[in-house]
């Protein structure tokens, strides 16, 4: 599917030595959040991290509405909540 075709770019891109940033971690999280892969979007959040990047507003925003999808755990979107604002960042609406 779609999602399966995000990740084979992602992974083109990389092998070319296109190093991912930021809008590709977040479009990424999306698809996940999109396709219902809340899992996934788990492993590409944990990933932007450990790669020294900073989560955006858009990112946890893409994370909580993933966590709202298949009856995934609401204290975990609870969670990353008060982590964004630990972060001082603004909540959007979506």
């Amino acid at each position: 599917g779609q999602l399966e075709k995000a990740f084979e770019v992602f992974a083109d891109m990389q092998q070319r030595g296109v190093e991912p940033n930021l809008i590709t971690y977040n479009a990424l999280i999306s698809a996940c959040e999109k396709s219902g892969h809340v899992a996934k979007a788990f492993e590409v959040f944990d990933e932007l991290q450990q790669r020294g990047l900073e989560p955006t507003t858009m990112t946890y925003s893409a994370m909580i509405s993933a966590c709202a999808k298949k009856g995934f755990s609401s204290q975990k979107a609870f969670d990353l909540f008060a982590e964004m604002q630990q972060r001082g960042l603004e909540p959007n609406v979506i």
